[in-house]
């Protein structure tokens, strides 16, 4: 099995969930704009503790421009929670129900396990190494943990190559199939036809 079609079904596959964290983006940028269009409602619902504060109003803006921040940190996790989701539930349906993800069908390809459980874990090993542990990263440093963020960055890395270098292997077999033991083999129906004998030829006896 050629190891670029193992490449090409993963960039195929990653496209999904890059398209799929653009439209994640999207929708909490929309969200994070109606909660700033609603700054005057904040800002009203804040008006007893400008009251209660004894007309400290640093204070008093302090505490709205901090809830502004939590929310909007709040919505970014949400947005990175949702996408971890939504890649492990790809990548466990198409296997449970197919046995290959789209990338793998259009390069003719398909993963063999032993059970659904196999899948499962299959599928969340892959998506770990692709979205979950990046997520992590983004997460810690948006919470202002920069000298987390950055290990936790570096293990994504070594997490993403730990998963894609042994497919070129002999074996094929990435971190993910020798977790879950699965094998990635080429589908029936996209697999090259083994070479026919010649036709051998009868001559007449005289």
């Amino acid at each position: 099995m050629p190891k670029s079609r193992r490449a090409v079904a993963w960039f195929i596959d990653f496209a999904l969930v890059v398209t799929a964290a653009v439209l994640l983006a999207m929708l909490t940028f929309n969200r994070v704009s109606t909660l700033v269009a609603d700054v005057p409602e904040l800002a009203t619902s804040s008006g007893w503790e400008l009251v209660t504060s004894r007309g400290d109003v640093i204070d008093a803006s302090q505490g709205l421009g901090l809830s502004l921040w939590n929310k909007t940190v709040l919505y970014v996790e949400q947005a990175f929670l949702a996408l971890a989701a939504v890649t492990f539930l790809y990548q466990w349906a198409c296997l449970a129900l197919l046995g290959r993800t789209l990338g793998k069908a259009l390069t003719g390809l398909k993963v063999q396990a032993a059970g659904k459980g196999r899948v499962a874990l299959r599928a969340a090993v892959t998506t770990a190494a692709d979205v979950v542990v990046y997520a992590l990263a983004c997460v810690l440093l948006i919470e202002g943990q920069f000298l987390l963020s950055v290990v936790v960055w570096a293990a994504a890395v070594a997490l993403f190559f730990l998963n894609a270098v042994p497919v070129l292997s002999p074996t094929g077999r990435s971190l993910a199939d020798r977790i879950a033991g699965t094998t990635v083999t080429s589908a029936l129906g996209f697999s090259r036809p083994a070479a026919m004998p010649p036709a051998r030829t009868s001559w007449p006896s005289s």
